[in-house]
């Protein structure tokens, strides 16, 4: 019985633990996706699952570059199709593609390979981000804050809001006569400051609306992704 109870101790303490892990460092997960690309629904869903687990933070980008086939995605935002290309450049891309998810900014797969996606958001997360965030909400206040971090480059404060959820129905376009769920729904994309580690970093912004709110501390240049917090 002594050994029993050591054990569901342990196994409890070990699961306490990741826990914690998966709190303090978050895998941030960027898909770009359009409604008229036939070949998004997958990924669409694989960015769903993804964002219901608690140590990722899941952004669907929706760009603009396929509208012109017949259908207009209701979500895209030309700002997401530069982004996405900003990638292209660094990952040393030529053209870039639907759907694509970009992992913690170092790295980029195919959104519709599962086991390409898992295999990667596993390997960043237990790599973990550079720098500790905390984010509190009080009223219509934002307040953000991390340690001093000495090593870290020039870097950009962004402030991203999404829709959890919602659903389209698509007369035209490659994916005609369905009804799309979509999920994870970038609506607002800020840079609202910069920050070099030097000292530690302190900001406060106003914010409003009950939509999920995300900041992220990414190299500028479109670079690693250093830190990531999120209130739901």
């Amino acid at each position: 019985m002594n050994r029993l109870l050591a054990l569901m101790t342990a196994l409890l303490t070990s699961v306490n633990a990741t826990a914690l892990r998966a709190e303090q460092t978050p895998v941030v997960v960027e898909l770009f996706t359009s409604q008229g690309c036939a070949s998004c629904p997958e990924a669409d869903e694989m960015l769903a699952r993804l964002g219901s687990r608690e140590n990722v933070i899941a952004l669907a980008l929706h760009v603009d570059y396929w509208d012109y086939i017949g259908w207009k995605d209701k979500f895209a935002l030309s700002g997401f199709t530069k982004r996405q290309k900003g990638y292209a450049h660094v990952f040393d891309k030529r053209m870039i593609y639907t759907p694509q998810m970009v992992v913690n900014g170092v790295r980029e797969v195919a959104g519709n390979r599962p086991m390409d996606v898992t295999d990667l958001v596993q390997a960043e997360a237990a790599k973990g981000l550079a720098v500790p965030l905390t984010i509190e909400r009080s009223g219509d206040t934002l307040s953000i804050s991390a340690p001093a971090e000495q090593d870290l480059a020039d870097t950009d404060v962004i402030l991203v809001r999404y829709t959890p959820s919602a659903s389209v129905d698509i007369p035209r376009g490659e994916n005609a006569g369905k009804t799309l769920a979509y999920s994870h729904i970038v609506t607002e994309w800020s840079d609202i400051g910069d920050w070099n580690g030097q000292s530690p970093l302190s900001a406060t912004v106003p914010v409003s609306g009950a939509s999920p709110i995300v900041v992220l501390v990414q190299e500028k240049g479109y670079g690693p992704i250093r830190a990531a917090a999120r209130l739901r």
